[in-house]
């Protein structure tokens, strides 16, 4: 029987070989902001791949109606988007199914971020993405570094303007390659005033608001930080596995309170995401927050946060139990723990430690395990 098992385990990861060899490539252009040129390179590189013989056509883009990116559209080749009827309006979407028909060896699509219309396959532009990638075709697409999931509140808080449409950060991860194009902050206002941006009407409130130099130079350090991660996760994969560190595990501990847990699992995916490590989301619930107990707004935000940390890529637990530092040390050690992520204490740590025996428990189990305990603000 072990040796059928055993059989089963090569045939799949064959099986998977093969799938992996067949997908298409995924590039992704990431920038600061509207306006530093993701759709003008992508352009100007699909011209570069068709001069070198490559199939190549134009699935969605997204000009703006700017005079320079709209010249580099001759010539290539574009598939006509589909319309459609919807709350009395024709729309326009991408044609994945022409796209998946044509099977071209490359396909240029703008705005990955984008939510599809309503009855469309899928929901989300990432989704028909990786469909086309799955279907062995390589994609040149872009995206905005405010759009990733996991910084989008912190992206929210510098700009001051809430983010609706957003991409799990595990896209990013299947990324072959990522090219960030940067500008400076100057580079970038006088591209706004320039009229290269928006409308001349929207330059000046765009001036009082979204572009202020020091909120470009804030969004300018994430996306740097952003692709120098992934750059790092590209070499950790090819070091060879017998000389590499412990492999890093992490554990988000989050309770009811529906903003705490937010910033305890998007700032656990981001260490997840750096590490490109494993991470699980564990809630124990306690009898007072049994579902007879807690409040239906509070069970409504508990499972967004729970669907939330699923799209970002965590295991999650969910335990019935009056003694949650203990429950959080039993995984722990069940699971092979490096890194306990909480949300900040309302008491002090040293009131928790001087009045919570176990957890001061936890603190000692920790030393001896050599587990990190991380508590985000």
């Amino acid at each position: 029987m072990p040796q059928d098992v055993n059989n089963a385990n090569s045939v799949k990861e064959f099986i998977d070989l093969i799938k992996k060899s067949r997908r298409g490539k995924l590039k992704i252009y990431i920038g600061m902001s509207a306006g530093v040129g993701k759709s003008y390179r992508m352009l100007q590189e699909a011209h570069a791949l068709q001069r070198n013989g490559i199939d190549i056509q134009i699935g969605y883009i997204e000009t703006h109606k700017r005079t320079e990116t709209e010249a580099l559209l001759n010539g290539l080749h574009i598939i006509e988007r589909r319309k459609i009827f919807y709350k009395g309006k024709e729309l326009e979407e991408m044609d994945l199914q022409t796209i998946l028909n044509r099977h071209p060896e490359v396909v240029i699509v703008d705005e990955l971020a984008h939510s599809n219309i309503e009855g469309s396959k899928n929901n989300k532009r990432w989704q028909d993405v990786l469909d086309i990638v799955e279907a062995g075709i390589s994609v040149i697409t872009a995206v905005n570094i405010q759009h990733l999931e996991s910084l989008n509140q912190e992206i929210e808080e510098i700009t001051g303007v809430p983010i609706t449409e957003r991409i799990p950060d595990k896209v990013l991860e299947m990324a072959d390659e990522i090219v960030n194009i940067d500008l400076t902050a100057d580079e970038l206002i006088d591209r706004l005033k320039e009229g290269k941006i928006y409308d001349k009407s929207k330059i000046e409130r765009a001036l009082n608001n979204f572009f202020q130099n020091e909120k470009i130079l804030q969004l300018r350090e994430i996306a740097l930080k952003e692709v120098a991660h992934h750059l790092e996760r590209k070499i950790d994969i090819e070091v060879p596995k017998q000389i590499k560190l412990r492999p890093e595990r992490f554990l988000a501990c989050i309770s009811s309170n529906a903003e705490t847990a937010r910033i305890v699992i998007r700032k656990t995916a981001r260490l997840a995401s750096y590490y490109r490590s494993p991470w699980i989301v564990l809630y124990v619930q306690s009898s007072s927050e049994s579902v007879d107990r807690i409040k239906l707004d509070k069970q409504r935000h508990l499972i967004n946060n729970f669907k939330l940390a699923t799209e970002l890529g965590a295991e999650v637990i969910k335990l019935k139990s009056n003694e949650a530092t203990a429950s959080i040390m039993k995984i722990a050690e069940e699971r092979d723990i490096t890194t306990i992520c909480i949300g900040k204490p309302h008491l002090s740590l040293f009131q928790i430690i001087l009045r919570t025996t176990v957890f001061n428990q936890l603190l000692k189990k920790i030393a001896a395990t050599e587990t990190d305990l991380v508590i985000l603000s």
